[in-house]
């Protein structure tokens, strides 16, 4: 990922609901998408109601991670407290520090220790231009395997927005940049215990971040969306993958074919 190669894609479901689900999503997305990273949570530990459902939990979810990682995909997954750090870097490819926690120095430096790749979600009240910050943080434990991800800014109440110029401007840290293009259309908190979406904005926020050169996009998906157990209000349907990886390719390799990205590669 990074130093010019072409789009990456980081895609699965937001939480594991069951090891027969991942394994189907797995192999559902490989057909359609070709190489990509699959992602999907052990625990989501910032669901806006104590009554949602958070997942298998630590010790099972790294189980059923280590059989997809078993199959020969890699595989990404959140860590939420610096004694996860080791534990799940022994199943999974990529350790991914939640933009609420992109600040925490412990968690971050954890991450870091483990020489897995660290993906870094720029937290929704962070500016791109801040980000090195984190980045650094990582990298002091002597681990540059580092990518920063843009999932949109708090604008106001339970809404988002994307500042195209901050891929631009988190690019210029030295590390790979990818975009979440379905956390980004998430309406946090809008639906009372829960968060709402707007998925129908999901490509029009992946075309315009394509254009601007990113290394990697990043989508949530479910073949049905409605029954989803965690961010279904915001997830790209199973069904569109396809179309949407066919144009947005297309545009990567049209703008890469004539600006470097100016990102080193993980």
């Amino acid at each position: 990922m990074g130093g010019g190669a072409p789009l990456a894609l980081i895609a699965g479901p937001c939480v594991i609901e069951s090891e027969e689900h991942v394994h189907f999503l797995a192999r559902e997305i490989g057909k359609i998408a070709g190489p990509f990273i699959f992602k999907a949570s052990f625990d989501k530990a910032n669901r806006s109601s104590a009554g949602s459902f958070r997942g298998p939990g630590r010790e099972e979810g790294l189980r059923i991670l280590r059989s997809v990682r078993g199959l020969g995909i890699p595989v990404l997954t959140d860590i939420h407290e610096p004694r996860q750090a080791d534990e799940a870097a022994e199943a999974v490819d990529i350790l991914q520090i939640p933009a609420f926690l992109c600040r925490q120095t412990d968690l971050l430096l954890a991450a870091g220790r483990t020489g897995k790749i660290v993906n870094i979600k720029k937290g929704q009240f962070v500016a791109p231009g801040d980000m090195h910050l984190a980045a650094e943080k990582v990298a002091s434990t002597g681990n540059q395997r580092v990518i920063l991800t843009e999932r949109g800014s708090s604008f106001g109440y339970h809404n988002l927005v994307v500042d195209m110029r901050g891929l631009a401007i988190m690019r210029t840290a030295g590390y790979p940049v990818v975009f979440d293009a379905t956390h980004s259309v998430q309406l946090p908190g809008s639906a009372g215990s829960a968060s709402g979406g707007q998925p129908e904005f999901i490509e029009t926020l992946a075309r315009a971040a394509v254009a601007t050169g990113i290394d990697g996009l990043f989508v949530e998906v479910h073949e049905a969306p409605e029954r989803a157990l965690s961010d279904g209000a915001n997830a790209l349907r199973l069904d569109r993958l396809g179309g949407l990886l066919e144009r947005v390719r297309g545009i990567d390799s049209l703008v890469k074919g004539f600006h470097a990205t100016g990102s080193s590669g993980v």
